[in-house]
């Protein structure tokens, strides 16, 4: 299966959670209502990642979710880079075929929403550090992975 990067724009994204604009920011934005949380005894979890740089075309191999929280990546240095996200299968699985990808750019936050599959971050052109916020409980229920079957090529639209 092949994919091509589309830009990354809040209409195109919507079904999958929300894209802050940092560019278009006037002033302070409060978001903190963004980061929805389904379990009562999960803490809010701030951790920080450095991410190595690849290039499109790459292969994706897994999709995660995480059920129960909402997940905000704040890119902190980056170049770009890509976001790719489908929809549940209805049995909750991933369903790769209904895979959309989306190049982001230094510029723009993603939130998932709670439950949205999703590859694992993918910094474009160089190594990228961002900021990540969710909540969490130190369990199972924190994260799921899926391998896929057979991977998703990207390539650059």
């Amino acid at each position: 299966m092949q994919l091509a990067a589309q830009p990354l724009t809040a209409a195109a994204f919507a079904s999958y959670g929300r894209v802050i604009d940092h560019a278009a920011l006037a002033g302070r934005l409060y978001s903190g209502d963004l980061i929805e949380n389904r379990r009562p005894q999960a803490r809010l979890d701030l951790s920080f990642t450095l991410v190595d740089g690849s290039t499109l075309p790459c292969a994706l191999k897994l999709f995660e979710r995480h059920e129960f929280s909402a997940q905000a990546f704040l890119p902190l240095d980056v170049a770009g880079y890509l976001v790719t996200v489908c929809p549940d299968d209805g049995h909750g699985r991933p369903d790769p075929a209904k895979a959309v990808a989306f190049r982001a750019a230094p510029q723009q936050s993603i939130i998932y929403a709670a439950g949205t599959w999703h590859h694992p971050m993918v910094a474009l052109e160089r190594p990228g550090r961002f900021a990540i916020v969710m909540w969490m409980c130190g369990d199972a229920g924190d994260e799921e992975l899926v391998p896929l079957a057979a991977p998703i090529q990207v390539t650059a639209g």
